[in-house]
């Protein structure tokens, strides 16, 4: 990524943050409704769900200009994800509906710059954590 998209993920994050709790319900919702079949993937209360998205999103903002920082927590997310039965191809259904409950939340805020940047930073994270998991299972032959 860019210093500038950086910048814009950065700013735009500070905008959602306020109203983190919508913008976590819009991106469950959009997400099941994209792809159903998520749905059983989610065993936990779907509020403390979307408190952990947001604070991981909030981890990856934070760490944007230091993102190899990020690949212990990563990794441990890859893992829990293989746990839960997430495949690479859910991630594209997540960043489309990730966009969706931004571009929903902040509406004329949210630029065609924000969300192209927000789209590298988002395929910066997935890329990582497909690789992790893709590590994992190749560790891990069973």
């Amino acid at each position: 990524m860019t210093p500038d998209q950086i910048a814009l993920v950065q700013a735009t994050f500070d905008k959602i943050a306020p109203i983190h709790v919508t913008i976590g319900a819009l991106f469950y919702r959009r997400l099941f409704e994209l792809n159903p079949e998520l749905r059983p993937l989610f065993h936990n209360d779907m509020v403390a769900q979307s408190r952990k998205l947001m604070d991981m999103i909030a981890l990856v903002v934070d760490h944007l200009s230091e993102f190899e920082s990020l690949q212990p927590r990563l990794r441990a997310l890859a893992l829990a994800h293989i746990g839960y039965g997430a495949r690479d191809e859910h991630y594209d259904t997540v960043g489309v509906a990730l966009i969706w409950a931004i571009r929903q939340g902040l509406e004329d805020q949210f630029t065609p710059a924000d969300q192209a940047a927000w789209l590298a930073a988002y395929s910066l994270l997935a890329d990582a954590v497909k690789a992790s998991a893709a590590s994992a299972r190749l560790d891990d032959p069973q």
